[in-house]
């Protein structure tokens, strides 16, 4: 399914300084049961957001009205254990459309370029300065450039360059899944198949 097209994003962030964060923290078990990627959102990390009663835990940082934003910044080695897909349609159903990490687990990596969540590998300590300061000044804003695959702290201008697949990016930056992907190059296959069908031909 297509996603929207990403190319910047400017927002501020939510800072969420956990490491080893895993799927089933990401979205428990209990809520896999629908098929469709949409509605996930409100059990984004549900069990850190209510308690057993279903009451909101205000010190959570989703519960927290002086963080908003599309762009969550986590601890090192986010989205690690089960390969649920579910994580990533939790995340993205909610509103974010970057996670910046120091380092994803691989399965939970690609899943989120495949669904149009765009993964964010920064430096260690860059992580650490920026959840500093989104803590002191939480309407701090950032710039993600997936063209220039670079990210940027607005008011100081400091900035990193970030790694990322050139066919996912592409895929992103036209809002295209693998499917859809392969529809818009369809003339140049069937081109492809013609031409090797008439040297075979020969």
């Amino acid at each position: 399914m297509a996603k929207e097209k990403f190319n910047i994003l400017e927002s501020a962030c939510v800072p969420l300084p956990l490491e080893n964060v895993d799927t089933d923290q990401i979205i428990p078990a209990r809520f896999l049961s629908a098929t469709t990627r949409e509605g996930f959102g409100g059990n984004l990390f549900r069990d850190w957001r209510y308690d057993k009663s279903g009451n909101k835990n205000m010190e959570f940082v989703l519960n927290d009205n002086k963080y908003s934003g599309k762009i969550l910044v986590a601890g090192k080695n986010f989205g690690s254990g089960s390969s649920r897909e579910h994580a990533v349609w939790a995340i993205y159903d909610y509103g974010f459309r970057a996670v910046v990490s120091s380092f994803f687990a691989d399965i939970f990596k690609n899943n989120a370029l495949n669904n149009g969540l765009l993964p964010v590998v920064v430096p260690e300590k860059f992580l650490q300065n920026l959840l500093s300061l989104i803590k002191r000044k939480p309407d701090s804003l950032v710039s993600i450039d997936l063209e220039k695959q670079s990210l940027t702290v607005i008011a100081s201008g400091e900035s990193v360059i970030f790694e990322i697949n050139p066919y996912k990016k592409e895929c992103m930056l036209k809002g295209l899944d693998d499917i859809d992907y392969l529809l818009s190059i369809k003339d140049l296959v069937t081109s492809f198949e013609n031409k090797k069908k008439r040297e075979n031909e020969n």
